[in-house]
Parts: C-alpha cells; sequence; structure tokens
C-alpha cells in the first residue's frame, strides 16, 4: 500500500505542494524586483536567472499536484494570504536588503522543507528537496554582503537587525499555517499507522533552524 493512499497523508501533501509552489511563484515574483535594484548588470542577471529556475520549480510543483488530481490553485490559495503577509512585511528598501533576505529567508524555508522530507514518501520527498536546492544564492549573497561591510562597516548593524526581523518574520508564519492546518498534524505529530517527531520533536526542529540561521548569519558577517 502507498503512503499516498492514506487519504489524511494524501491531502496533507496536497497542502504542502500547495504551500511551496505558492513560495515559489512568490520567490519567482520577489527576485525578479529585487534585479531591478541590483548595482550592475551581471548582478542583475545573476537574479534574473534564480528569478527563472525558482518558477521553473514552481511548474514542477503545480504538475505534481495536477498529477495528483489535486487543482494547483486551489491548493495554494490558501496559503497565498500567510506568504503574502510575510513578503509585504519583509520588502527590502535596498539591493543588500534583498540579498539578505534571499539568503537567510530563503535559507530558513530549505531548512524547514528538508526537515518535512525525512517525513515523505520517497517521490514526494525528491520532489521537494530537488526544488529546494540552492540556486546559487548563498555564495552570490555571501560575496556581495561581505564585500559591502568591508567597504562601509556601518552597514552590518543595520543588516543584522534586518536580518532578525526576517527570522521573526519567517517562523511566526510558519507557526501560524502549521496551527491552522489540521493535515499537518500528519506530517508532525503522526498517526497509528504512520508516526511523526511529535510536539516535542517539532519544538526541537524549529530550534534546529534557528541554530542554521544563526550560522548562516555568521557567514555573511553579521550578528544573529
Amino acid at each position: 500500500m502507498s503512503a499516498l493512499d492514506d487519504p489524511d497523508y494524501r491531502t496533507a501533501v496536497h497542502d504542502l505542494l500547495g504551500l511551496l509552489a505558492y513560495g515559489e511563484l512568490s520567490a519567482f515574483e520577489r527576485l525578479a524586483a529585487d534585479a531591478a535594484m541590483a548595482p550592475d548588470i551581471p548582478a542583475k542577471a545573476a537574479l534574473a536567472g534564480m528569478a527563472v529556475a525558482e518558477f521553473h520549480h514552481y511548474q514542477r510543483l503545480a504538475g505534481r499536484l495536477a498529477q495528483m488530481g489535486a487543482d494547483p490553485q486551489t491548493a495554494m490559495e490558501s496559503f497565498r494570504e500567510p506568504v503574502d503577509a510575510f513578503h509585504r512585511s519583509t520588502a527590502p528598501s535596498t539591493w543588500l536588503e534583498g540579498l539578505v533576505k534571499a539568503y537567510v529567508g530563503d535559507g530558513i524555508g530549505q531548512d524547514f522543507y528538508t526537515e518535512v522530507a525525512a517525513f515523505l514518501d520517497p517521490d514526494t520527498a525528491t520532489l521537494v528537496t530537488d526544488v529546494m536546492a540552492d540556486l546559487g544564492h548563498s555564495a552570490f549573497a555571501v560575496e556581495n554582503v561581505r564585500a559591502a561591510i568591508e567597504d562601509d562597516p556601518r552597514v552590518a548593524g543595520r543588516l543584522a537587525l534586518w536580518g532578525r526581523r526576517l527570522v521573526g518574520e519567517a517562523l511566526s508564519q510558519a507557526q501560524r499555517v502549521a496551527a491552522e492546518r489540521d493535515s499537518f498534524d500528519t506530517l508532525f505529530v503522526g498517526t497509528v499507522q504512520r508516526p511523526g517527531i511529535g510536539l516535542g520533536g517539532v519544538s526541537a526542529m524549529f530550534n534546529r533552524i534557528i541554530e542554521r540561521h544563526a550560522r548562516r548569519m555568521a557567514s555573511l558577517g553579521l550578528a544573529s
């Protein structure tokens, strides 16, 4: 019996892929907008390329949802408000803030979905892992943010505050979504047939995400 034959698990996967698909579509829009703030053509081209890759990820996720018999638009709609709320509250005002958001904000998402992938069926886990692969954000952001700090050390304090705001907003929205969608209990808390990590494990998971965030901030040369 396939895990997807379990209706509760199947609903949870629909929700998870809907959340991820809308997140990728939003990432495409955000990176395209950030490219407009880039200081030169190579930086603009790099961000535009990342945006295109994010859109391709969205297409893969939407295609998988359709293949499973779900309507991609319906699956994404439930998560539109919290994802949009996060981006509204963390809209970058400068090129450097956009880079930190792309690196730190996307990193938090990568950590979350990597944790979740451990509880997914192999095909879904592979898809989630593939679309969460680093598109080059890390090296690009670290190189440019560190260069900016070296050029003007005063920007470090402001970007450190920005990074703390990002993690606070991201975790707040993630916890909100998890609390509002009963289907995610199937993945995290589990069922008799498919044990999860339990409530204590969920708390430990978020602690690990925070620890990885601190390491990312350090790699940028910023205090967490």
